[in-house]
């Protein structure tokens, strides 16, 4: 496919953040760009700003009569939209040129060279760190993030100079096997998606084949411990750690005023001083990653420290919107057992002392069932739990599966559960918290102001 002979793309989604930020890259080249979603939020608000002609219903006689040419037009569809979706259908009827995301950002990448993160979890911070240290550094880059830098307010960040492209590799429906990147980080193979994979052995056979489609003479950065399957001889293999010697592994870390300084040691040289502002051990891990990559990339010490320091975070990732000596709020996107846990366990590192209650919304009915044992063990380690309700995303409901069966294995006795639309209320009812994190990948994300609200009304009388 030739992108100078498309004049106008139409995403079928467009308001998910790997969508939305493909539709930033083509309106940044003068693409006509519009599409469908199921629901207005601030995200789709914002590429009408930019450009984009949007609407929220799925009708065929909504779609703008330019975007009805055959010619010149690209359709891109993400795999969370229904296969009998009725725009969807059309266009497959009409003969349009279709194309899933994962496919056009594959098309994209090959023009530069990838910087890919892959992993269950943390690849989203970490690609995030990994695209700040080279944009403050004389190497850039351009980036398609899969969540919203706080530095910079997007998930599109783009270069005129660099030949390098940060790319969150996205393992769901195989998605990052479209990609040939010239060197990735690889951060967790904990089983997830298994309503993709089946099992966990075909999850991680997805990230052995994602690994050998690094080009020769590029190189692979793995936390130490995974398998990386079968390696070409043409591509180096490193690994990082956050507690055991490895071929990039942090020193030293202490907790100074809400902030983790340690130093990095890496093959070569020690990076002393690092300071990272952005809180949660689990994020030192992410920022060794993140400096492992930049520095085979010949990024300088003083870049690295620069950037660090200044990393605001992304949006929904361990994100403060109270922090005060008596109430913290933070919001966080974790949904899988193993983000749960380092995020919970972070936040009793960083306020020893205080009760810490979580409001967890487990996402899809499949993960829950797969995954409710692990679930409730890292959900016990929270003072105080208010489960909400499964957010069913893509999925129809699976008999005998609801927020009950993780409720019943949490060990905690301070336990909760609560229908969505009651939690507002609920929260109004009990005691100001001191530290409370709201975690979740649905729409957990729509109650966090509205939270952020009475908690302050509670803290002010």
């Amino acid at each position: 496919m030739n992108l100078e002979q498309i004049h106008s793309v139409y995403f079928v989604g467009i308001g998910g953040i790997g969508m939305s930020a493909l539709a930033r890259y083509f309106l940044s080249l003068n693409k006509a760009v519009a599409g469908y979603d199921r629901t207005e939020t601030n995200l789709t608000k914002e590429l009408i700003d930019e450009g984009a002609i949007i609407h929220y219903s799925d009708d065929i006689q909504l779609i703008p009569h330019r975007f009805r040419n055959i010619e010149g037009t690209l359709v891109v569809f993400t795999p969370a939209v229904s296969p009998d979706h009725t725009e969807l259908c059309w266009f497959y009827n009409q003969g349009f040129e279709i194309k899933k995301r994962a496919e056009v950002l594959g098309i994209i990448s090959r023009s530069k060279d990838a910087l890919a993160v892959a992993g269950t979890h943390g690849k989203t911070t970490t690609s995030t760190m990994l695209a700040h240290i080279l944009k403050n550094s004389d190497i850039d880059c351009n980036a398609f993030l899969g969540g919203i830098s706080l530095n910079y307010n997007n998930n599109l960040l783009l270069s005129k100079k660099s030949k390098y492209v940060v790319i969150e590799a996205d393992e769901y429906d195989r998605s990052f096997l479209q990609l040939n990147p010239k060197a990735a980080i690889v951060t967790s193979m904990d089983p997830d998606h298994l309503d993709i994979y089946g099992t966990y052995d075909e999850y991680r056979k997805a990230f052995w084949q994602f690994i050998s489609q690094i080009y020769p003479g590029g190189f692979l950065v793995i936390k130490k411990g995974l398998n990386p399957g079968k390696i070409s001889a043409d591509v180096k293999c490193f690994t990082y750690s956050l507690y055991d010697i490895a071929d990039f592994y942090p020193r030293n870390i202490a907790i100074r005023e809400g902030c983790y300084h340690f130093d990095v040691v890496t093959p070569t040289v020690i990076i002393e001083n690092i300071k990272l502002g952005f809180p949660g051990l689990l994020n030192v891990e992410n920022s060794v990653a993140a400096i492992a990559m930049a520095t085979l990339l010949n990024a300088s010490q003083a870049s690295i420290q620069k950037a660090l320091e200044s990393f605001k975070g992304v949006k929904r990732r361990f994100e403060y919107h109270i922090k005060t000596e008596t109430l913290v709020f933070i919001d966080d996107y974790g949904h899988h057992p193993e983000e749960l846990r380092f995020t919970i366990e972070s936040v009793k590192e960083m306020f020893p002392g205080k009760k810490v209650t979580g409001i967890f919304q487990p996402h899809l009915y499949s993960r829950t069932r797969d995954l409710a044992d692990e679930f409730a063990q890292s959900l016990s380690l929270l003072d105080e739990l208010i489960l909400l309700d499964i957010y069913p995303a893509r999925e129809e409901p699976i008999p005998g599966v609801s927020s009950e069966i993780i409720f019943q294995k949490v060990a905690i006795t301070k336990k909760h559960l609560c229908q969505k639309n009651d939690l507002i209320k609920f929260i109004g009812s009990q005691p100001l918290p001191e530290v409370l994190i709201t975690m979740g990948a649905g729409d957990i994300d729509n109650y966090v102001e509205p939270i952020k609200n009475i908690l302050l009304k509670k803290l002010n009388t």
